[in-house]
């Protein structure tokens, strides 16, 4: 250890070092970018001036600036913009589109999510600065790709979790009471999304740091959401059928689903033959668990309606945590359905430290989600909030670029960039 180094001293995050350029909003592009800050990336989000990112103004709900006493950011945009920098820049001025490109010059990445050409109109398009950068990682992330007959069109996470089949797959059959296709309650297509352009991203700068330079990364919601279809796209590729509905069942495994007890619902997720007879043994029923028609999981899901509402019945006789106790007690996975309010007061939850408080400028602290990926030698940390708008216009550009005080007090001046620092 050399003299005066700290032995406490944490040891740099993983993408420590590397910058990253982000003209994204919404929640796809942010999902990625909010994942590789958490990893220690600087990540610098360029906003429009004019209101910034569609997501400060998704709501209610709003958390309130504790100044004014006014509703400040909606909680959507808290939800993917943690560890970012704002920077307030107008790229349809010349001025605007300067600074971009002289911050693209000093980022390893750039990750963008306008219509496919949007941005070459302003000479941000991943041709013009390959050009001129060729070590740059350009990653577009767009509802259909950039080719294709769709490629022009919008892409939105309810759209393509329609085309992508997911819907299809997802609510009760048609014959059954509230039978009809249902979205996720969450944005899974976008989330995704964010996740596979953030693993592309690290693989692109991987890629780079082996000399092969800069490359484009092109991210279609449409691809991401057929990608992750997985047993489902294959039920389908071998067979020649498409899978229906089922509700809360499970197309190959059996029984795997939600049931009611008498004071509410739990989910049985029974993954293997020894699990049932286990099962079958806790509840008093060892006879179900020998039985020759159910003895496998094929044989399971061949006999799944009768299978079914006989469990349903034993099922309804106890109470949740009966049941939860009972199928932990013989290594049966069994859980209830919690509501939001319920997750976050759960024990294991809890002991996970998943609720984060983080300072805000200003709403003086709001509430995050920790990032579910846990190091052992390089824990995440989890520093600052999403920031306001602007809120570090003057701070990146003197910073990364030099940019003088004049400088930036005539930008903004004539409305290039707007500094919102409190």
């Amino acid at each position: 250890m050399g003299a005066g180094q700290d032995a406490a001293a944490p040891l740099p995050l993983p993408l420590s070092g590397i910058r990253i350029l982000d003209l994204t909003r919404i929640l796809a592009g942010p999902w990625a970018t909010q994942n590789l800050a958490d990893l220690g990336a600087e990540v610098i989000k360029i906003e429009n001036p004019r209101g910034g990112d569609d997501t400060r103004h998704m709501g209610p709900p709003f958390v309130r600036d504790i100044r004014s006493g006014e509703p400040a950011d909606a909680s959507y945009f808290l939800s993917c913009n943690r560890a970012k920098e704002s920077v307030a820049i107008d790229i349809t001025t010349p001025a605007g589109r300067d600074l971009v490109r002289r911050l693209a010059a000093k980022c390893d990445v750039l990750i963008e999510n306008y219509k496919v050409g949007g941005l070459a109109k302003y000479g941000l398009d991943y041709a013009t600065l390959h050009a001129e950068l060729p070590d740059l990682v350009y990653c577009s992330v767009t509802g259909f790709g950039q080719n294709g007959p769709y490629a022009q069109r919008a892409g939105y996470d309810y759209l393509i979790q329609g085309m992508g089949g997911l819907m299809s797959v997802t609510g009760e059959g048609d014959g059954a009471p509230g039978g009809g296709p249902q979205r996720a309650g969450v944005a899974l297509a976008d989330i995704l999304s964010g996740m596979y352009a953030a693993l592309a991203i690290v693989s692109a700068l991987r890629h780079r740091d082996h000399g092969g330079g800069g490359q484009h990364i092109d991210i279609g919601m449409l691809d991401v959401q057929v990608a992750v279809l997985a047993n489902q796209a294959m039920n389908y590729l071998t067979t020649g059928r498409a899978p229906g509905r089922m509700g809360n069942g499970h197309p190959n495994i059996v029984p795997y689903q939600s049931f009611k007890a008498s004071d509410g619902y739990l989910i049985l997720a029974v993954g293997n033959d020894a699990q049932f007879r286990r099962m079958a043994q806790a509840m008093g029923r060892p006879d179900i668990g020998e039985n020759p028609r159910y003895r496998t999981i094929a044989l399971r899901v061949a006999n799944r309606d009768e299978l079914v509402p006989l469990l349903a019945g034993i099922i309804a006789t106890r109470t949740i945590d009966e049941w939860v106790a009972a199928m932990a007690a013989v290594e049966v996975p069994c859980g209830p359905i919690n509501t939001i309010d319920r997750v976050f007061a759960d024990p294991q939850v809890v002991s996970r430290g998943v609720q984060l408080t983080l300072p805000h400028a200003g709403a003086g602290t709001v509430p995050s989600v920790a990032n579910p990926i846990r190091l052992s030698e390089t824990p995440l940390r989890y520093e600052s909030a999403p920031p306001v708008l602007g809120q570090h216009t003057r701070e990146v550009l003197a910073r990364v670029l030099g940019a003088s005080q004049e400088e930036l007090a005539a930008l903004a001046a004539q409305c290039v960039i707007k500094d919102a620092t409190p």
